[in-house]
């Protein structure tokens, strides 16, 4: 898909990986609808480049449906849905039920709803584009953070789905798998398993999506070694578990 004269639809765009994909779609002659819960983030990142700005929690479903009629309805049908809003949660089966299901709820029942109200849309057109902002631990999971883990392989699983029941009818989907990013959601963490191979910047992910959607491929690997952590799990899981156990005590454990 080439980016230019296409509605794109972003949410978590207030910041972030959110923010650098909206510039570069934008940039790209995209009409950029800047989503986000900060309302306020939202509009400031939708003045500077000259898009729409619509607030969105994506913990609720009302929320997603509503975000998507009045794209359809008041602005255009939506080309490129892009759903970048996530959040991180540390811990392990200790972590209360309550943030099991916000993260759940953010990290993965978003996409589903994403979908329930937006794919046939897509469908009834002829085809759409959906890409989802996981992480290369939805690939290889998080030492210290079961939650966040847990919900990005799901929402890996999810997006797998999508596009293996809906792909001949004309939807194209991409999965987003960096590790770490600079943003709020990593400020402090700079030193953790996720930045073991550099932290990127928000543009330079954005260069990763664009490249992959332009060629319609799955994932989006900023980190272009998370491919060779995937052949060494997929090659030996039992090596590989040994592997992230060390991961886990240097940087979980000493800490």
């Amino acid at each position: 898909m080439e980016l230019n004269g296409k509605t794109v639809v972003v949410t978590g765009a207030a910041q972030g990986i959110g923010e650098g994909l909206a510039e570069r779609f934008s940039s790209e002659g995209a009409t950029v609808v800047c989503s986000d819960i900060d309302l306020t983030g939202a509009q400031q990142v939708a003045r500077a480049i000259g898009g729409h700005a619509l607030e969105c929690d994506v913990s609720h479903e009302d929320n997603v449906k509503a975000l998507i009629e009045t794209v359809e309805d008041t602005i255009a049908p939506i080309d490129l849905f892009c759903a970048n809003a996530g959040i991180l949660t540390f811990g392990g089966f200790e972590v209360p039920d309550a943030d099991w299901d916000r993260i759940w709820k953010i990290n993965v029942m978003s996409h589903v709803w994403t979908a329930r109200h937006l794919v046939p849309r897509m469908l009834e057109r002829g085809g759409g584009y959906i890409m989802t902002t996981a992480s290369a631990a939805g690939l290889l999971n998080q030492p210290g953070a079961a939650p966040y883990g847990v919900t990005k392989h799901a929402a890996i699983g999810f997006a797998e789905w999508l596009s293996l029941t809906y792909g001949q009818k004309g939807l194209r989907v991409s999965v987003l798998c960096p590790q770490a990013v600079r943003s709020e959601m990593t400020r402090g963490f700079e030193d953790s398993v996720a930045s073991i191979d550099g932290m990127l910047e928000p543009e330079d992910v954005a260069q990763a999506c664009v490249e992959t959607i332009r060629d319609e491929r799955f994932l989006v690997l900023p980190h272009p070694e998370v491919l060779e952590y995937i052949r060494h799990k997929a090659g030996d899981y039992d090596r590989w578990l040994g592997g992230m156990r060390k991961l886990n005590q240097r940087f979980i454990e000493d800490t």
